[in-house]
């Protein structure tokens, strides 16, 4: 007896090769989607691939825990194909994480770089000297030393609401 529309959850259930032919031909365009837009950031046809036969496996495995509809099967693998397909970015991503962390960090500057660099805080300490010295305070103690808006307005006895104006001016 072959797979067919009304027969291939209880044939799944039972083990039924048949049956996972049956799945593989009808759910894996939805199941290669759903993959795709998961993964697909990743670049790695490779993990696509692992991912997609891992679902059909977890489909195959699990098939004694559907209870439903044929309707619901098809909602019932999608989820198992979303779950499993954020799975497998998470690790990926994670072992993508750990490579990057490798990397050095101390990458030297170009002498072009080092006096652009140069030049810019320059012009941002002259354009701070021209600030009045109340905004020119609120303004290192906001941006250099990482104060909170309260803690400036304590420290200069004025308002929160008068430093935030000045902060955004």
């Amino acid at each position: 007896m072959r797979s067919n529309e009304s027969n291939f959850i209880h044939r799944l259930q039972r083990q039924k090769e048949d049956a996972l032919e049956y799945i593989v031909d009808k759910y894996l365009p939805l199941i290669k989607g759903i993959t795709y837009k998961v993964l697909s950031p990743l670049n790695n046809n490779g993990v696509m691939e692992e991912c997609i036969n891992d679902i059909f496996l977890s489909i195959w495995s699990n098939s004694m825990k559907f209870s439903g509809e044929p309707n619901d099967f098809k909602k019932w693998v999608c989820a198992i194909a979303k779950f499993k397909a954020i799975d497998y970015y998470r690790k990926a991503s994670k072992q993508i994480e750990i490579t990057s962390d490798k990397m050095p960090l101390n990458v030297e500057k170009s002498a072009e770089e080092e006096l652009l660099s140069t030049e810019d805080k320059n012009e941002l300490i002259k354009l701070i000297n021209q600030l009045e010295p109340v905004e020119r305070d609120i303004f290192i103690m906001k941006f250099f030393l990482g104060l909170k808006s309260e803690d400036i307005s304590i420290k200069l006895g004025l308002t929160k609401a008068s430093i935030d104006n000045r902060i955004y001016r």
